[in-house]
């Protein structure tokens, strides 16, 4: 990984902090667990997510129960969002044992639970398991209106942000490229996380960067309220033939109004955003995290919390899953009749 990850406790901890559950004594520390979901850049939308989904699965000791208004998560856990450098970062961190879970791209946990793709000739990430699937994230090709840009083959010869090293993105970026008959080396590529790449453009110094998050994406907002951009379509003969090749990949459309003077819809490409862990996590705990996951307690917070979370749903849980489901989710899913 290039960068660090920065530890966020979620509200939880400070739940935990203020009805003293974390100086209860040692006999209640030694029943606390703690639970990090790796998530992507402060900026997209991996991060606020993820806090929300922390801060609904924790439920620190000492926290009042559910049933009396406190946490309906599950019992003696602390779980936090770390900022990351996104999918590839959170399946390395998961598979050398440096985090219990993290948010991945459908493709991205696909080929390193296989071993294949950008993971050939890579040992294979075997014990990666599916948590759920949450959200379709939209690939957005963002570019400043001054630069001219109204297509991806445009991007020849441009300044273009293919995101960091580590992240889902990079990965997507360059198969977008591809697919358009372009090589990394037809544009003038930099490797910057979203909201550098918005401060570049903003200089005028960025033509255009790749994103993939939800929508609507914090930087891009910001960005679009300040400057100037186009929201680039990725459409026509060169998507199909890439959702043909890469069958992870389904059609899009980000609606007009998303974003600051992008009037019209935008039709793109999308993947899965995927909550995944490991075999090695006990079963029993990762059942009650998906237990937790899917209460009345969650489906409020999200609602409330992001764009993004009314489309974190139960009954698409288990959709575009291209590795196993850990066994404790599993459980869940054939309790919830989801799962035969």
């Amino acid at each position: 990984m290039t960068r660090r990850f920065k530890s966020i406790l979620g509200v939880a901890v400070a739940i935990g902090l203020a009805t003293g559950g974390l100086a209860a004594g040692v006999g209640q520390a030694q029943d606390m667990k703690f639970f990090r979901i790796g998530t992507g850049g402060t900026a997209g939308t991996y991060y606020p997510i993820g806090g929300l989904i922390a801060n609904a699965i924790s439920n620190p000791p000492g926290s009042r129960p559910c049933e009396e208004g406190g946490s309906c998560g599950v019992p003696g856990l602390v779980a936090s969002a770390l900022a990351s450098n996104g999918s590839v970062a959170n399946v390395n961190a998961i598979n050398g044992g440096t985090l219990e879970s993290g948010f991945a791209q459908s493709d991205v946990a696909t080929w390193a639970q296989t071993g294949t793709g950008i993971w050939e000739g890579k040992p294979a990430a075997s014990k990666l398991a599916a948590i759920a699937n949450l959200y379709p994230e939209s690939i957005h090709l963002v570019a400043s209106a001054e630069s001219g840009i109204k297509s991806v083959a445009d991007l020849k010869g441009k300044r273009v942000s293919l995101d960091e090293p580590g992240s889902g993105t990079l990965v997507d970026a360059r198969i977008i490229l591809e697919g358009h008959g372009l090589a990394e080396s037809d544009v003038q590529a930099e490797f910057l996380k979203p909201d550098q790449a918005a401060d570049r453009m903003r200089d005028g110094a960025m033509d255009a960067f790749f994103f993939v998050g939800g929508f609507p994406a914090g930087a891009i907002a910001e960005l679009a309220s300040q400057h100037q951009i186009t929201l680039v379509p990725i459409d026509g003969d060169s998507a199909a033939k890439i959702r043909e090749k890469y069958p992870f990949f389904a059609a899009d459309l980000v609606p007009a109004g998303t974003y600051e003077g992008v009037d019209g819809d935008v039709t793109t490409l999308s993947v899965g955003a995927q909550w995944v862990t490991s075999t090695d996590q006990p079963e029993d705990l990762v059942y009650g995290i998906t237990k937790a996951l899917w209460n009345d307690n969650t489906r409020k917070l999200l609602d409330s919390g992001h764009a993004k979370g009314k489309k974190i749903v139960k009954e698409t849980a288990l959709d575009g899953i291209g590795i196993p489901l850990h066994p404790g989710a599993e459980r869940f899913y054939k309790e919830a009749g989801l799962l035969k």
